[in-house]
């Protein structure tokens, strides 16, 4: 199993049995922390997964700042995905889940904390990287606007004489959460 296989596993998790509506696998921004996958769902609780394929790399892991002092670390919710057997339950950091992978699936082991163990800082730095993945769209949609390409499907509507073509939700019939 590759560090990258247990990434695509971890976003699917997240995005189906953990249903989480945004997702965003190794984005990185001003703060130092790369989270492998970090995730949103309702009421805009943090879900972080990192995946580890080896001992060393997990116990590596603990030395990072943000793993030495959880206030400064992101993720309301936190996992580690390690190929099953890998680590023990004992061996986990407090109030950390741990989420196992057999072949192509991926189990709750261990269930994390359920209170939010996100600070203030940990906050800042996820809008950070929210911020930092929203200006690299931009910078590929140029010469639109975030807001012009978020825009889109009202300029379908307009040129299809106030229809949406066949296929495509109007924004309000989406499922996003995180407009409610």
């Amino acid at each position: 199993m590759t560090h990258q296989q247990l990434v695509r596993m971890a976003e699917q998790w997240l995005r189906g049995r953990y249903r989480c509506g945004i997702v965003l696998s190794e984005q990185t921004c001003a703060s130092g922390e790369t989270p492998d996958v970090i995730a949103w769902k309702g009421a805009c609780r943090s879900v972080i997964v990192e995946c580890k394929v080896s001992r060393a790399d997990f116990f590596a892991d603990r030395e990072k700042p943000f793993r030495k002092d959880p206030e400064l670390a992101m993720g309301c919710e936190r996992f580690y995905l390690v190929p099953q057997g890998l680590i023990t339950a004992d061996e986990l950091p407090k109030k950390w889940g741990l989420l196992e992978c057999k072949s192509r699936e991926v189990r709750m082991a261990v269930k994390p904390c359920r209170q939010s163990q996100r600070g203030e800082t940990g906050l800042m730095r996820e809008m950070n990287l929210l911020l930092a993945s929203l200006r690299r769209v931009e910078v590929r949609i140029e010469p639109q606007t975030i807001t012009d390409f978020l825009k889109w499907k009202n300029r379908l509507m307009e040129y299809n004489g106030g229809r949406l073509p066949e296929g495509i939700a109007a924004p309000e019939a989406e499922p996003n959460v995180h407009l409610a």
